[in-house]
């Protein structure tokens, strides 16, 4: 029997972090939506702020929540940062959940990350790995804090029936990605890496750790596409896996982002850098059953997330 569908048509539709990677993948899907999107910038109101959210959602009452607001950043960052990206991940988490609850929001979905499961789980990584074991240390603060998150959705999902549930994409690259040259994700900084590289003519580029880990990356746009079409058909208490059930050495994909960005010099791996979990790559089975998979390969994204770089940076190919 097929799903019920949520009809998200003409609905109030409040994407928090509108302006992030996740954030802002969503707001370019919903446009075919016909919804009549919400968003708010952290000048209007700071997410961590309780008071300033509650008062927001009594005033705009959104029907449907896309709970994409989160400080992220890549392995420096997780490492140096850890009290805020605790914190403010906790405050934000417990402030839009409960604000929605309390305003009657008709649905919410919370974005976690693939860092909330073990370092050494079994892979690929399957939704009920989830606290079976220790978590990779250099990003325990923020995974504790999306663990939270997922645990408050389930709760209120318990207590209260609230149609509020949890996805758990992989990582993440496209349109709307962070540079910062110590703080990015793996994806936007080799491609700034090679990019500036490639403009001063370098004989070789330095990757952090020794590429041997393997990871899995998704197209934000696809991401989007499935969050969407989640909404509309998931409405179970367990996660979902968001992914495209297909992982890369991070030592070819560097290389494939040399290709892509045209990059012709050496690469070469500094191990004094920490590599992370040594794998993560999603069990993507529920989510296929549900009737999504991933359509961008990974050389198209890439080449676009090129594009994009160039774009947001005002640079012009040479």
């Amino acid at each position: 029997m097929a799903p019920a569908t949520f009809d998200l048509a003409h609905k109030r539709v409040f994407v928090a972090g509108h302006r992030g990677l996740v954030g802002s993948a969503l707001v370019r899907r919903l446009a075919s939506e016909g919804v009549e999107l919400q968003t708010v910038s952290r000048g209007e109101v700071d997410l961590s702020d309780q008071a300033a959210v509650f008062a927001w959602f009594a005033r705009a009452k959104p029907q449907v929540v896309f709970l994409a607001a989160a400080k992220v950043g890549g392995i420096v960052a997780n490492n140096t940062l850890r009290a805020e990206f605790i914190y403010d991940n906790i405050a934000i988490a417990t402030n839009v959940i409960h604000a929605a609850h309390v305003n009657g929001v008709e649905k919410l979905m919370f974005l976690g990350s693939s860092c909330i499961y073990p370092k050494l789980a079994a892979q690929p990584l399957r939704e009920d790995a989830m606290l079976t074991g220790p978590l990779e240390p250099t990003n325990e603060p923020y995974a504790i804090a999306k663990i939270a998150g997922i645990k408050m959705v389930e709760a209120y999902r318990s207590q209260y029936g609230a149609d509020f549930i949890n996805v758990m994409p992989t990582n993440l690259y496209g349109p709307g990605d962070n540079y910062h040259p110590e703080y990015s994700h793996v994806v936007a900084a080799l491609i700034r890496r090679f990019h500036e590289a490639k403009l001063a003519d370098a004989p070789e580029v330095i990757v952090w750790g020794t590429g041997k880990p393997r990871r899995e990356f998704l197209y934000v746009d696809d991401m989007a596409d499935a969050c969407v079409h989640l909404m509309k058909t998931y409405s179970e208490p367990g996660l979902v896996n968001i992914g495209t059930g297909e992982d890369i050495s991070i030592a070819d994909f560097a290389a494939m982002v040399a290709t892509a960005v045209g990059y012709e010099g050496r690469i070469r791996f500094d191990p004094s850098r920490p590599d992370g979990t040594p794998r993560k790559l999603l069990d993507v089975g529920r989510l296929t059953s549900l009737g999504w998979s991933a359509t961008t390969s990974l050389q198209d994204g890439i080449r676009g997330a090129y594009r994009a770089y160039l774009a947001e940076t005002s640079l012009q190919l040479v």
